[in-house]
């Protein structure tokens, strides 16, 4: 339940976002109406823009909300890279996130946080700032490399339960209430921190290699230029996606073309390649030695991960071969017509 701010009434609201796919962009556009309904100035900043122009300080009387996506039971390295090099206030900070949502008849399936606000809050109350809530927002999946993408209607359900939520928490905070909603989730988020870190440290490396154009790629360009963390190059006139992707899933949901897939027919090449070799490694190496179990492991990933970045070169250079890239292509899930594509929907869509 919300517990009393220990301090004064809200005068002024900076709203720092990230967003792939528009799902935290719509809370912080969600946010700033409500703001402005209740006479309050609230500026929204995306944290892409004025990442290597971060502010110098923040006046005291403005209270400071946070809000990004869960990527790997975390905040996206962009995020955390933000907040930990955020300048140091007293101000009061709001943290926010987007989850994966989904919907069972009318009931709204929620993420996980892991440890994005445990992290970010150490951080902050490093820097001298006072949390004055903790809230995740269940909005649409995005993470079609998964599963499909959601139809219309749980769509539109799920903006318009989001948006009642968003405006039920700022009623909250104008009574000078404190909203630590991720509590009562501490004991899963505890559990799930493991996973957290391993996605941190090599999951999301893993990850990055599995987007790739097909042969509907016309070299427009706007994958490169749209994606936020400039992850994306062009290669032998191709785009190639290096290890600095965040997998906000942006370039593959908002390609003209839909000709962004994940390439899960690579994966399953480089899982049967790396079985098949770190079994040798196992046996011709390992088999009389002592080797420390932490020892194993890095080899494992370290294995993994080079077989996924050869395989990765050779399959971009097949893909100039228009029948190969074809045979490639209806190995991903993503490039058939029924698994569909996601992004935020505009309000009008759903009121």
């Amino acid at each position: 339940m919300p517990n009393a701010q220990p301090s004064g009434s809200i005068k002024k609201i900076s709203i720092f976002f990230f967003s792939g796919t528009g799902n935290a962009k719509r809370v912080a556009l969600w946010l700033h109406e409500s703001a402005v309904e209740n006479g309050i100035e609230c500026h929204i900043n995306n944290i892409v823009h004025c990442r290597f122009n971060q502010p110098k300080s923040i006046e005291k009387d403005t209270l400071i909300i946070f809000i990004s996506p869960i990527h790997g039971f975390n905040y996206p390295k962009i995020t955390l890279d933000f907040i930990r090099r955020f300048p140091s206030g007293e101000n009061r900070v709001l943290l926010m996130n987007t989850r994966a949502g989904m919907k069972i008849g009318n009931w709204i399936t929620p993420g996980l946080t892991g440890i994005a606000f445990f992290l970010s809050s150490f951080w902050l109350r490093q820097k001298g700032y006072r949390i004055i809530g903790q809230i995740p927002y269940d909005m649409p999946s995005n993470w079609i490399s998964l599963h499909p993408a959601l139809n219309d209607s749980t769509v539109k359900f799920i903006h318009q339960a989001m948006y009642a939520r968003v405006k039920a928490h700022f009623r909250a905070l104008m009574q000078r209430k404190t909203l630590f909603l991720s509590r009562k989730e501490i004991i899963q988020d505890i559990l799930i921190a493991p996973i957290s870190l391993l996605y941190y440290f090599i999951g999301r490396f893993i990850i990055a290699k599995t987007f790739y154009a097909d042969a509907q790629c016309d070299n427009c360009g706007i994958c490169i230029k749209e994606c936020p963390v400039a992850a994306i190059q062009q290669i032998a006139n191709r785009p190639f996606w290096t290890v600095k992707c965040e997998s906000c899933m942006r370039c593959m949901n908002f390609c003209p073309k839909k000709a962004i897939q994940t390439s899960h027919g690579l994966l399953a090449l480089t899982i049967v390649l790396y079985s098949i070799l770190i079994s040798l490694v196992y046996r011709y190496c390992f088999q009389d030695s002592d080797s420390h179990p932490l020892e194993r492991f890095l080899l494992s990933n370290l294995l993994f991960f080079l077989v996924l970045l050869l395989l990765y070169r050779i399959q971009h250079a097949v893909l100039k071969n228009r029948f190969l890239a074809g045979i490639i292509a209806r190995t991903s899930l993503t490039w058939h017509k029924c698994w569909g594509r996601y992004r935020s929907i505009a309000d009008n869509a759903w009121k």
